[in-house]
Order: C-alpha cells, then structure tokens, then sequence
C-alpha cells in the first residue's frame, strides 16, 4: 500500500489532508514523493522556523541523540537549562521556564498556574479565566474550552468550568467579577484570522489588570520566537505579562512546549510535570534554534526578510484587490481578508498546484507564516507562483 492507502486505513480521520507527500526539504523549497518542487510560505504553521533541513540543527540534534535522547526529570538536563537560560534572556523578563511538548499543554500550563494563584488561604477562591471570542489555545478538553469558538465545543463536554469569553478587548473589564483569576488573550489572533490587537488597548488592560492583582496571560505560541520580528508580541507591544506560553517555533519541527512565568514559587515539587518535556532531544533543538535565530536578528537579516516579504505581500495585495479585502498581521505573520470562503478555498489549492504553499486562517483569511530564514529569492519565487494563481482562477 502506498501513503495514502496506509493514511486511510490506520489514521484516525482527523485532517483533510491534501493528497501530497513531503519527502525533502531546504530552507523554504519542498519537494514532493513526484519530484514537484515548491515555495513553503507556512513553515508547518509557523514551527519550521529556521527553514526545512537546516543543517546547524540537524547537526546538533544527531550530536545530541548519539549521546543520549531522553532522561526524565528527576535529574538534571543540562540543555534544559541552558534553553531555559537562553529563553529567559531573549524575552527581556524576569521568569522562569516549564517544559513540556506543545503549545496546548504549554496553555494548560499556564491555566494551571493562575488557577493555584487564584487558590489564597481564608480568601475567595479566584479561578475564572477570560479569554477572547475566536481565539485558539489548544486542543485538550480544557484548552479548547479556554477557545473562544463555539463550534469546537462541539461533542466534547462536559468540560471543565470557569471560562469566559469577550467579544473584544473592551469588553474584558466589565467581565471581571471576585472570582477573575486571569486574563489570557492571543496578541495576534492566529487561527481566528491572523488579527492584532490594538497596541494600546493592550497596554490599557495590562495596567487594569496589575490595579486588580488579575494576572495577564499571553498565549505567544504563534507569536514567539521572531514571528512578529521581535522575540515576543509581547515585547513588541511593550508590555510584562505575568504568564506567557511558547511552541510552534522553538523547537523548529522537534516538538516542544514552554509555559514561562513571574511567578517563580508558585509550583511545587509535585503539582506539575511532563515525562517527555525538557528532555536532552528538544531542549537541545531549542538551544541551537535560539541561537541560529539570535544571530539572524542580530545581523539584521531577520528585519531585511520581514521588510522584503511585506513588500511583495503588499504589492501581490494591491495587484488583487477584486479579491483580497484586506492585508493584516504582524511581521511573519501575515494575511489576506479574502472576499468569500470558497474564493479562498480555491486560492489556496490552485497555489499548491502551481507550487507554493499557503494557509487558511478564521473563515475568510489567506495566511502566510513563512520560515523566518525565507530568502529573497524564494519570496520572489513564491509570489510568482501565487501571481499565476490568481491569473488562473
């Protein structure tokens, strides 16, 4: 049997998955089972952040792995924590790391953490969580309640209580009552259509929050990691979250998850923990990745991408705007408001058939999360192929 004769009859039919298999990679360029090359503008949905077959990580990972791969938490991990260390001083803030595998239990993580803060002797039990209407935080059965999209409720209750939802940031401080224990919002919406929040606004709720003892969550699982440019979102919106959650990019493709936070003391030997999380296989992925990227941003590469793929977006927009409504999105994180989901649909199969691969996002966004280390020559590539899509459509 080929893949997807295997695919379907032993794989739990949870994605609609395009019928095309990936055997290689470089940097942005794919080639596929047939030979059929093309420009990869989703990174694996923003995780391959250093390029496909980067040959520094791979590197480092079969150094790691033929040492020693896994060793569980009850002794020290050396690349743990340094990639900690290297986490901690990229974001500028004073915390601390847990790690675990993705970025939902990097969220149920963090829900963990406000729910024990919320938990204070001969006090109140605070344990309420606000988070936004069409946001995504996960898929476990508490991270996707934390969701602020009803139809992934679907099927999957009761769940766990204690989740409320805003239609908006300016909603949010009339939905704080005794039991607000946190706020947790995404910076830039990624899955509910590439949408940032306004700067300002951010800064407003943060400082309300501080006024309230509420702690401010910022899931930057998307967001981290140079996606917007900076480290964090949150350092590009200038603020101090007290609990920020990371993945997707970090590991670039090894899985990983971190939740980091002010709260230093506030687990205990017990309350929490993870058998694969840390272990010597991811923390070094992280460790090589943190310092691949560090030096790219450092160089001013990273800006000089940034600035280049925005331009030919920009351009590629303003050619196609009997289509495209909109362009939004932060940095390497960016989008198109399409006019209808089936012109959408459509964009995007037709540029997988003329080589380049693109995303979905909300129920109307073209969404472009390249490798960070894209070249100019494949952005160029990229948009070429997609400027045949639309003269084809």
């Amino acid at each position: 049997m080929n893949t997807k004769e295997l695919d379907n009859k032993y794989v739990l039919p949870t994605y609609a998955r395009a019928d095309v298999e990936f055997v290689s990679g470089k940097n942005a360029r794919l080639t596929d089972v047939n030979g059929k090359e093309y420009i990869d503008f989703t990174a694996g949905i923003a995780v391959v952040s250093v390029g496909h077959g980067n040959e520094r990580l791979a590197n480092a990972l079969c150094a790691q792995v033929k040492d020693m791969i896994h060793m569980s938490n009850l002794y020290l991990i050396a690349p743990q924590a340094k990639a900690a260390q290297k986490i901690v001083e990229a974001s500028g803030y004073d915390m601390k790391c847990f790690f675990g595998n993705s970025g939902a239990e990097a969220n149920e993580g963090a829900i963990k953490i406000a729910r024990k803060y919320g938990e204070k002797d001969g006090q109140i039990k605070r344990y309420k969580i606000i988070t936004l209407n069409h946001s995504f935080h996960g898929r476990t059965i508490t991270t996707v309640k934390a969701t602020g999209q009803e139809s992934m409720h679907n099927y999957f209750g009761p769940f766990p209580d204690g989740f409320v939802y805003a239609d908006g940031i300016d909603e949010i401080e009339g939905l704080v009552d005794a039991h607000t224990v946190a706020v947790m919002i995404e910076l830039v919406q990624g899955e509910g259509g590439v949408q940032p929040i306004d700067k300002q606004k951010v800064q407003n709720l943060a400082a309300f929050l501080k006024t309230k003892d509420i702690l401010l969550i910022i899931d930057e699982v998307q967001t981290g990691v140079y996606r917007t440019g900076k480290f964090l979102a949150s350092n590009l919106y200038e603020i101090e979250p007290d609990v920020i959650s990371l993945a997707k990019g970090v590991g670039g493709g090894v899985p990983v998850g971190v939740v980091m936070t002010t709260l230093k003391d506030i687990f205990s030997p017990g309350d929490h923990g993870s058998t694969f999380g840390g272990n010597y296989l991811s923390t070094t992925a992280i460790c090589e990745v943190l310092d691949i990227l560090k030096e790219y941003e450092e160089s001013g590469e990273l800006e000089a991408g940034i600035e280049y793929f925005d331009k030919a977006l920009e351009s590629f927009y303003s050619a196609n705007k009997d289509v495209f409504m909109e362009k939004v999105g932060i940095g390497m994180m960016a989008g198109l408001r399409v006019k209808d989901a089936d012109t959408l649909a459509n964009v995007i199969k037709s540029a997988r058939e003329n080589g380049v691969m693109v995303l979905k996002a909300g129920k109307n966004t073209l969404r472009f999360l390249p490798p960070l280390t894209i070249t100019k020559e494949e952005i160029d590539e990229g948009f070429k192929a997609l400027n045949v899509t639309m003269s084809s459509l």
